[in-house]
Formats: structure tokens, C-alpha cells, sequence
């Protein structure tokens, strides 16, 4: 079903996550779901095995196996649970990604190595009350006080908010939106209580507070009033990395639902020989095979350099609402076991709700093909 001709050492990268997630990931992933959190250890083990830098070139500590490695990776986390491929993107695909589009080299040399490792966890800092979809509406004030930033303000619905080592938090100064690497240990940054939330329970989700917090002038992501820019780029890798983790998820309900239709009978046959269930299981199967598609099709762009913001909109929108309605299958499948906490189906159903609204509305992803369509006079090669 793979819709490019992977190399031997990215289906080796895939054999290694999926071996990984077997073994460490699927055994806990109800009890992430019931407890709300990620175990410390199993964090501690995914940086061991190097999946919080795969992205990242070797020589900043990552595994060099840049985009199309990095969907490779987060679609087999995605098949084991959404709230550690959740923790894991917040900490790559844009908190860490964000200090390595933007950081000058030194800022680089400063936290890639721990992040790569997992030695430390990141965080991306740019949601606010008033500045959700709204992105460029950021309130957080930045004011220069020497050789230092002072930084105060409120972010919501920060993933990895109160775990997080470091923070890449964007800010408003005289000049305009503004990024800086923030390392939560400093006077005056504060987590609130982990939000309770309807899926990717796991996850730890909090509001951050900047009282007064002193940062260092050579933490600045980038140049003033440049920020803004860095956030948007920084997303559509992380739009990307939220599809594959779609694309997994939706391989591990058709691989449930597949072994379930032969299993379960009613009226004394298999219900697989149903052509209501055939039908489903072939919709969740044609899903997935485009979701997977323009996935890796737009990893392929990413990695030649190439500028992805309407492909990786396209991305996001696609397949959000493509594994919801693979999971909706699932669980009618399923039926009365696919509403029971007995079996992944009902965790994966809630968990794949909140990617129609994180990483930017699909009503934005939206508007941003559609701003492009009409740029380019609807020219598909323009």
C-alpha cells in the first residue's frame, strides 16, 4: 500500500518504531488513556531508541532521516497511541523544528543536541485567548531591557506545557511577532493544571505563564519582528507530521476491523461476507491509500526544499477527516465492542477528533488552499 519506494534504511527506521511500539507502546496506551499521562519511563526509552530527533541532521544529534523519516516514524507511533505520537510532535515537528528553521548556529549548538536526544523535551508556544486561528494576534509582550528580553503574557492549550525543558515562545515587540527559546527552569515561568480533555488524554495539555521571565538576547529565534514567519513555516511540517500520525492510525483500524468482520457472526456467518461491512472496510482501505499518499508526497516536496504550505494544508485537512470517518467504520464494525473500552476502537474514535482543530482549523487550512487556488487563477502547475 505504500505509495513510494521507501529505501532499505527507512523501512529499516519503519521495522525498528514498529518493533518499538509493539513492544513498549501498545501494552500501555489504555492506561495512558485512563491515567492522563505518559509514563516518565516510557518518554525516557523514546529518546533512548532516537525518536525525538529523527528528523534533525546527525550532526545536531538527530537520526538524519529528515521528513520522510520523521512521517515513517510518527505513522507507526500513530498506530500504537495518539497521545505519545501527540508528545512527540509537539516536541519535534514544531517546539524543537522551530529553533532549527529559525536559531542562529549557535542557538542550534545550545539545545538541539539535548533535544535530539531527549535529554530534554520541547514545546511550542504560540496559542493564546485571543490569538487561536488568529494566529498573528499574539498579546505575550517582549521588552528589551539591556541584553536581555523581558517577557510577559499567557499561552493555552500548550502541549507538553508543564514537562517541557524548553519552550519556542512567540511574542510581540515594538518591531512585531517575535520568537525566543525559553527554558522553563527560569524565574517567572509558570504551567497551569493539565487540561481534561475528550481524547489524546495522555498528552499533557496546559496554560504557561510568563511573569517577568529575563531571556537572553541570543535566544531570539531568528530577527525581531520576524517571528511570525517562523511560526507558519514551523507548521507546515507540523501539519505534516499530524497526517501520518492520521495515516497510522487509520492502518491500525482497518487491520482491527478486517480481523473483527472475520471473527464476529451474525445470523451464523462471519460478518465479512457481508457486503454492508465489505463496503466500509473498502472506503477505510481507499481512505487511507490517498491519506498515505499525499502524505509521503509531500514529505518527498519537503525534503527537496521545496515550499509545501498548500500541500501540507491539503495534508491536514485530508486526513483529519479522513481517519474520522475511518474510525467512524470502525466502531459501526465493531458495533456494540467498538463503544466499549474493551477494545482501542472507542480511544482512537475520541483521540481522532481533535485534528480537525489543532495545528490550525481545517476551516483555515481552507483558506489557505483557497488563497492559493485563486493566486494561481486555479493554474494546478502555475
Amino acid at each position: 500500500m505504500n505509495a513510494f519506494q521507501f529505501t532499505e534504511e527507512q523501512n529499516m527506521l519503519r521495522d525498528m518504531v514498529r518493533e518499538f511500539v509493539n513492544a513498549e507502546v501498545k501494552p500501555v496506551a489504555t492506561s495512558i488513556d485512563e491515567n492522563e499521562e505518559i509514563p516518565p519511563e516510557l518518554i525516557k526509552k523514546i529518546g533512548e531508541v532516537g525518536l525525538m530527533g529523527t528528523v534533525f541532521p546527525e550532526e545536531y544529534g538527530g537520526g538524519g532521516f529528515g521528513e520522510i523519516g520523521y512521517c515513517i516514524a510518527q505513522e507507526e507511533m500513530g498506530r500504537g497511541c495518539l497521545s505519545t505520537a501527540t508528545m512527540i510532535g509537539a516536541h519535534m515537528s514544531i517546539g524543537t523544528n522551530a529553533i532549527y528553521l529559525g536559531g542562529t548556529e549557535e542557538l542550534k549548538q545550545k539545545y538541539l543536541p539535548g533535544l535530539c536526544s531527549g535529554e530534554l523535551l520541547g514545546a511550542f508556544g504560540l496559542t493564546e485567548a485571543t490569538a487561536g486561528s488568529d494566529s498573528f494576534n499574539v498579546r505575550t509582550r517582549a521588552t528589551r531591557d539591556g541584553d536581555d528580553w523581558i517577557l510577559n503574557g499567557e499561552k493555552l492549550w500548550i502541549t507538553n506545557g508543564s514537562i517541557a525543558d524548553v519552550v519556542s515562545v512567540f511574542a510581540r515587540t515594538e518591531r512585531g511577532v517575535t520568537a525566543f527559546a525559553v527554558e522553563t527552569k527560569w524565574d517567572g515561568f509558570s504551567a497551569g493544571p493539565k487540561e481534561k480533555k475528550m481524547g489524546i488524554r495522555g498528552s499533557m495539555t496546559n496554560a504557561i505563564t510568563f511573569n517577568n521571565v529575563r531571556v537572553p538576547a541570543e535566544n531570539m529565534i531568528g530577527s525581531d519582528g520576524r517571528g511570525f514567519l517562523i511560526a507558519m513555516k514551523t507548521l507546515d511540517a507540523g501539519r505534516l507530521g499530524l497526517g501520518a500520525c492520521c495515516v497510522g492510525a487509520a492502518k491500525e483500524l482497518i487491520e482491527l476491523s478486517s480481523r473483527y468482520a472475520k471473527e464476529r457472526k451474525q445470523f451464523d456467518s462471519p460478518i465479512a461476507h457481508f457486503e454492508a461491512v465489505q463496503f466500509m472496510l473498502a472506503e477505510m482501505w481507499a481512505i487511507t491509500y490517498a491519506m498515505e499518499s499525499i502524505v509521503y508526497r509531500t514529505a518527498v516536496d519537503y525534503d527537496n526544499g521545496k515550499k509545501i504550505s498548500t500541500q501540507s494544508a491539503a495534508v491536514k485537512l485530508m486526513c483529519s477527516e479522513g481517519l474520522d470517518k475511518v474510525a467512524d467504520y470502525a466502531v459501526q464494525i465493531h458495533g456494540g465492542m467498538g463503544y466499549s473500552r474493551e477494545l482501542p476502537i472507542e480511544r482512537i474514535y475520541r483521540d481522532s477528533r481533535i485534528n480537525r482543530i489543532f495545528e490550525g482549523t481545517n476551516e483555515i487550512q481552507k483558506l489557505v488552499i483557497s488563497h492559493d487556488v485563486l493566486k494561481r487563477n486555479g493554474n494546478w502547475n502555475a
